[in-house]
């Protein structure tokens, strides 16, 4: 995907993201003061249902203005013009609160005229664990001798309560946002990072081949001297030079090529191979690298696989060769193949230093390397194994890795029956 592109949809994406939290929290704000609004009638209505029913049983009427006014947004006046105990009052209160549903803390004051100052009646609340707070004192008003006033301390937090849905989507939303700028942040550092190793790759494609064909040319020139050709021990050797340095060479374009790509996808050329003679063929190569290596290979009858020959062959050298790097001992390598059910397993078994439990799982990740001493003493960029996988993989056999009981790394390969 070209960089534009990725550009432009990562932008779209995240324009949509915050145009729809906006949305919501637009559409939060209209619902509370819906909301509020609704508390509001349901507060008036109840007001004037309180202010009849202390009129029942006088001779006057009740004035013909609205008798309730809304002061503040928690701060309710009613004007009776009739003289009230403050426990009818109460009474009243709390049986139109409950007949309307408003299920929140009150405070309610009264006027008194020969003080001629509010006198603060009392807190209610819905939950009797809630403390009182201190009284406040309620605001007088002018032109008003018999009247009571309301306040709910605690409405914003009561109709908060009642949008929690609301509530609950609107955090869902910022959730997702937040996770969507992670993530975005996270493809572009992977992204630098992938240009980083493109780079690294190509750089180390030019540093490998130089002196790879000046080693083919040497070698090539060499094998053709008559003191070579004349002794069959120092041509044997030049040979050797000759066709490792290709398939040096080789492996080199093979290896580097799929590690520029995770998704790249190797032509496999898959025929009838026989299992053993490559396994010695490798064997003997590893002892004339290193002559100290000991391998063990423990096998039954012949087994014949469907595999490319060529990368069957690396696999078998990678994970030899990683054995006897990681190793600080006498390298011992024991190969072992068994038949399990319908499949062929192929176990690496070593005397190496092992792998952590908890890195483990990361050992067949291109580029890793543990960070350890022997790890920091051998040269390399973490692609044999990311390569034995990646091969793997497309002949869609399965790997495993483990930690020996004793001692070393146990890698098995499991390969299905022709």
């Amino acid at each position: 995907m070209k960089a534009n592109k990725l550009n432009s949809i990562i932008v779209l994406g995240l324009v949509a993201t915050i145009g729809i939290l906006i949305v919501q929290l637009l559409w939060t704000k209209e619902a509370f003061n819906l909301e509020e609004k609704k508390f509001s009638q349901k507060v008036h209505v109840a007001l004037l249902e309180v202010v009849k029913k202390l009129y029942q049983g006088t001779n006057r009427d009740i004035p013909a203005d609205n008798p309730v006014r809304k002061i503040s947004n928690d701060y309710y006046v009613a004007n009776v013009e009739n003289d009230f105990s403050p426990d009818v009052l109460q009474h009243y209160l709390n049986e139109e609160f409950t007949k309307s549903a408003i299920n929140t803390d009150y405070e309610y004051a009264m006027y008194n005229c020969q003080s001629d100052e509010m006198v603060y009646g009392k807190y209610i609340s819905t939950n009797s664990n809630t403390p009182v707070d201190e009284q406040i004192n309620f605001p007088k008003h002018k032109n008003l001798v018999y009247y009571f006033a309301i306040r709910f301390p605690n409405e914003t937090s009561y109709l908060l309560n009642s949008l929690r849905f609301w509530l609950f989507l609107s955090i869902a939303l910022i959730i997702i946002l937040l996770v969507y700028v992670y993530s975005i942040y996270t493809i572009i550092q992977q992204k630098k990072y992938s240009e980083l190793q493109r780079d690294f790759i190509n750089n180390m494609t030019h540093e490998f081949k130089t002196p790879l064909s000046s080693i083919l040319l040497a070698s090539n020139y060499l094998s053709k001297q008559n003191c070579i050709t004349e002794d069959e021990k120092l041509n044997n050797y030049t040979q050797i030079i000759i066709n490792q340095s290709k398939k040096l060479n080789s492996h080199i374009e093979k290896i580097l090529n799929i590690a520029k790509s995770d998704d790249s996808i190797l032509s496999l050329e898959k025929k009838e191979i026989s299992v053993i003679p490559i396994l010695n063929e490798v064997i003997e190569n590893m002892k004339l690298k290193h002559p100290t290596l000991a391998v063990t290979l423990n096998h039954g009858k012949e087994h014949t696989i469907l595999a490319d020959e060529f990368h069957f062959t690396n696999i078998v050298y990678n994970i030899i060769d990683n054995s006897v790097k990681y190793c600080n001992d006498t390298p011992e390598v024991t190969i072992s193949i068994n038949e399990e059910k319908n499949n062929l397993k192929l176990n690496f078994s070593d005397n190496g230093i092992g792998v952590s439990e908890n890195n483990i799982a990361h050992l067949f990740d291109k580029f890793y390397r543990e960070n350890n001493k022997k790890s920091n003493e051998i040269n390399g960029f973490g692609l044999g194994l990311f390569y034995v996988k990646k091969i793997c993989t497309q002949h869609h056999w399965k790997i495993f890795a483990a930690n020996n009981p004793n001692k070393g790394l146990l890698i098995s390969i499991l390969i299905p029956k022709n």
